[in-house]
């Protein structure tokens, strides 16, 4: 992911309601949550939500489809994946994990020794 990409995708979550739309369809599977339930379920105004929708779609995270009458939203697993694993690619220098649970020794040479 490019660093612009990545600016833009953070750019979408960094308002509450967003967020709060995000986490819902991420919640909700690739199945989505048609427009109105979304509405209702976060209770936000039809226009607002559509205006949140519309920024996280820009910013690649969501996307809609139609079904009938209805459009549904679902959150875009992949470009998720892609802003997490851009955030974390170079943790701990890229020499281990940092993922929660694991191991991080420091180098011997930051070791302290004993007086």
């Amino acid at each position: 992911m490019e660093s612009s990409s990545a600016v833009n995708a953070l750019s979408a979550l960094a308002q509450e309601s967003r967020l709060a739309v995000f986490r819902t369809l991420v919640q909700a599977g690739a199945g989505g949550v048609a427009a109105g339930d979304l509405a209702q379920r976060l209770e936000v105004p039809a226009n607002t939500l559509s205006f949140h929708l519309k920024i996280l779609s820009q910013a690649g995270l969501v996307q809609g489809r139609q079904d009938g009458r209805f459009v549904f939203y679902s959150a875009n697993y992949e470009a998720m994946n892609r802003l997490v694993g851009f955030l974390t690619e170079n943790c701990c220098g890229g020499l281990v994990s940092c993922a929660p649970g694991s191991a991080v020794a420091a180098p011997e040479s930051r070791r302290r020794r004993p007086a």
